[in-house]
């Protein structure tokens, strides 16, 4: 099977040096009777548990390198209410610079402790924006009042920033690598549009041959006006559209429900003992409903941002999933190999 090699990064050390070269694996029993190869690009094993740890190393020793961040005197402040959050107070712990994590009500209490560990003082919005109803505009409004007031102050801004993007040029070239430039079709989550636009970038200019699909949630503004629902999961979608956002990135653009977040993390840990995240479980919702169009022999490669421990409360409690879709586990016992949000509506009857 596939896997990438760590590739050294100049002038890094310590357990930065370990942010990517993450494993790519071939998944042969998510998908039975598939007709093509499955590959997962298995983003949890950079050192703070994430894909996001490229994106943040990326923002931060830039601006170290070029002065504009200096260790022991400059503050990094962020919005991020999760990986994001968590790949800045390790890099920034490693390298002596305070953090400021905005996060809001909706964070884990998990997350939470985890930032404080790395040192990170983390401030909580409450209150939605008033014009928009949504807290990821009231936390942004909270970043720009403390950037204003912060001596030294640095905001990554990951949904504008360009840092983002160049980052995830060494995702795909990873993936790239690892199976000799015969990629047919990517699946990703997108969220800031980080991921989604260096990959797709890398592949232009490389001129690969490979399709885009970009997995958004039902609800979010990213591709279009959202839908009217309540999103439970997190991790992929946005309720503000990113600056970085080129919809052009995307060849296919695949909407997918909570419910199916849930099916399919569950499904990957099932079949492949994969405890993965509720945008991994996004992705191979996607890929259940592209499956039937696929080429016979081709080559498919699911991008899996983090890992499952950080959703024990949630999409891995029996408990927390009756609550919200009633007993549904006959669908990753005995999980459709079609579209799994066509199941909703015979599930509320």
């Amino acid at each position: 099977m596939p896997s990438t090699e760590r590739e050294p990064r100049t002038g890094l050390k310590g357990i930065l040096s370990t942010v990517g070269g993450t494993p790519l694996v071939e998944l042969e029993r998510l998908m039975p009777g598939f007709t093509s190869r499955v590959f997962a690009k298995v983003e949890r094993f950079n050192p703070g548990g994430s894909v996001k740890d490229r994106s943040a190393l990326n923002m931060v020793t830039a601006k170290i390198r070029s002065g504009e961040l200096v260790p022991g005197r400059s503050t990094v402040i962020e919005s991020s209410s999760g990986n994001l959050a968590i790949g800045l107070a390790q890099i920034c712990g490693y390298y002596g610079l305070r953090l400021i994590c905005v996060v809001d009500s909706r964070t884990t209490r998990q997350n939470t402790a985890i930032l404080r560990a790395y040192g990170a003082q983390v401030e909580t919005v409450t209150e939605p924006d008033p014009a928009t109803g949504q807290l990821l505009p009231a936390r942004l409004h909270r970043v720009a009042e403390l950037v204003a007031t912060t001596p030294d102050a640095y905001w990554p801004d990951q949904y504008a920033n360009p840092l983002n993007r160049q980052a995830h040029h060494t995702t795909m070239r990873e993936i790239d690598q690892a199976l000799n430039g015969k990629v047919d079709h990517l699946l990703l989550a997108a969220g800031t549009s980080g991921t989604l636009g260096g990959c797709a970038q890398y592949i232009r200019e490389h001129r690969m041959n490979t399709t885009v699909h970009a997995v958004d949630a039902l609800g979010s503004a990213l591709f279009g006006p959202p839908a009217d629902c309540t999103r439970l999961v997190p991790g992929h979608g946005a309720s503000v559209v990113p600056r970085l956002l080129r919809p052009a990135d995307a060849d296919h653009v695949i909407h997918v429900g909570d419910l199916d977040c849930v099916v399919g993390c569950r499904t990957l840990i099932a079949r492949e003992a994969i405890l993965a995240g509720g945008s991994s479980g996004a992705v191979v919702a996607a890929l259940t409903r592209l499956a039937p169009t696929v080429r016979p022999g081709s080559n498919v490669v699911i991008v899996l941002p983090d890992g499952g421990d950080r959703y024990l409360d949630t999409i891995y409690d029996d408990t927390w999933v009756q609550h919200h879709f009633g007993d549904v586990t006959h669908l990753w016992k005995n999980p459709p190999t079609t579209h799994l949000t066509s199941q909703l509506a015979d599930i509320a009857k």
